[in-house]
């Protein structure tokens, strides 16, 4: 009888756990789109042309890498981790006619290979940029721009600095 029991309680300790066990990662911060006169500014601020490669990091809806493959030609890739958004970027994507040009990724942005972008585009938080810093200078080549909006690098001095919109966005180039 004990041992029934006490198998009992195991097996709902064990159903328990991995019904509160994640089986994804889950975002640190909540999705908020970035204007689309905001995104744009933030590609022009970078200089993005049609030779660029421009990373998302925590691409939303997809609105910047659509924006810099409608409008000024780059290849987009967008990393998100919520497979709900990535659809609606892809559908996004295939109504603005830029299916061919960008990709969305499910994928954590922490382990994302950087290597061949060109301009990274940010609206996280002030802790997550802190975060990516070393990342960031570790996985671009130097000459790529990083763009955010909203939120610094802590005592990385920006290259340039615009406010429109209420807020403000920040470029650093990679050395």
């Amino acid at each position: 009888m004990c041992v029934a029991i006490l198998c009992a309680i195991a097996t709902t300790f064990t159903f328990a756990q991995r019904a509160t066990s994640p089986t994804a990662p889950t975002p640190d911060i909540h999705y908020v789109p970035t204007s689309n006169g905001v995104a744009d500014a933030m590609l022009k601020l970078a200089k993005t042309t049609a030779s660029d490669v421009v990373y998302d990091l925590g691409s939303g809806d997809g609105r910047i890498v659509i924006a810099a493959a409608k409008k000024f030609g780059a290849r987009g890739i967008g990393i998100e981790l919520d497979a709900d958004l990535i659809k609606q970027a892809t559908k996004n994507a295939t109504k603005a006619g830029v299916a061919d040009k960008v990709t969305f990724r499910q994928g954590d942005l922490f382990k994302t290979d950087l290597s061949d972008a060109t301009v990274v585009t940010l609206y996280l938080s002030n802790s997550i940029n802190m975060r990516l810093r070393g990342i960031l200078q570790r996985g671009l080549k130097p000459g790529a721009r990083v763009v955010s909006h909203r939120f610094t690098m802590g005592d990385w001095k920006p290259d340039t600095e615009q406010h429109l919109e209420g807020t403000s966005i920040y470029l650093w180039t990679i050395r």
